[in-house]
């Protein structure tokens, strides 16, 4: 869905190099740098790593799909509820309500200890990472926990991940199946959902209800269980539109 508004692609390694290519250099990919390890081992290239990206979140202004997504909602009674395993912030941005968005694998806007010694998450709006593009390393003041000085990290997920605050998340599923089971008739628009993290087409199928999945190649799907549409986000979703006018 963010590739649409200009952020990078993560697919494979080579999607990943591209919008990093100072870890191209040292040869190291997304899943030693998003790594709770790496982070501990070297906070100063993680944030760096971290730092870009939450600058470049910060600046991304949502492509229009997002508001064609809103303007369905606003015609269903119960509106809509949006799952994703995004962490950019995006659905915020473009005036989802925030009580109806679970990132499932929390959000790079919040921030929490590294070694999560309060339980606590706390705004990142108050921190303004510099980074030095050209070796995606940190030059500014690390975040630092409020509790115990330690070293902050974004509240996500990450791959070998012992230390991740979810509270948020469970918080928000909470809501999630609470809505759920007011919904009737319900559809799940399922947008550029891979299979090489399944969580999100494994809620999608599990609903039960009718999926209209959407992918520029890993589109296909049981017809019993819905119908699939090749294309990127926002000119499948404008298409949608059109023919529903």
């Amino acid at each position: 869905m963010g590739v649409d508004s200009g952020l990078p692609d993560f697919r494979g390694e080579d999607g990943f190099w591209r919008a990093y290519p100072a870890l191209r250099a040292d040869r190291i990919g997304f899943q030693d740098i998003a790594n709770s390890e790496a982070l501990k081992r070297d906070p100063v290239r993680a944030w760096g790593f971290y730092g870009h990206r939450l600058n470049l979140y910060r600046g991304t202004v949502p492509h229009k799909g997002f508001n064609i997504l809103r303007r369905w909602a606003s015609m269903k009674e119960h509106g809509a509820f949006v799952f994703t395993s995004n962490v950019d912030g995006q659905f915020q941005k473009a005036g989802f309500p925030e009580n109806r968005i679970l990132e499932c694998h929390g959000s790079i806007h919040r921030l929490q200890c590294s070694k999560d010694c309060s339980n606590e998450v706390w705004s990142a709006n108050d921190f303004y990472p510099e980074v030095d593009e050209d070796r995606c390393i940190l030059t500014s003041s690390l975040p630092r926990c409020p509790k115990c000085g330690g070293v902050a990290r974004p509240n996500i997920f990450m791959f070998d991940d012992s230390y991740w605050n979810d509270y948020r998340v469970r918080v928000r599923r909470m809501r999630s199946e609470a809505w759920l089971l007011s919904v009737k008739r319900m559809v799940v628009v399922e947008i550029g959902a891979g299979r090489t993290i399944p969580i999100v087409r494994n809620v999608d199928e599990r609903t039960g209800s009718p999926v209209i999945r959407i992918n520029p190649s890993d589109y296909a799907i049981d017809p019993q269980k819905g119908i699939g549409l090749p294309g990127r986000a926002f000119n499948v979703l404008r298409l949608l539109e059109g023919s529903l006018l």
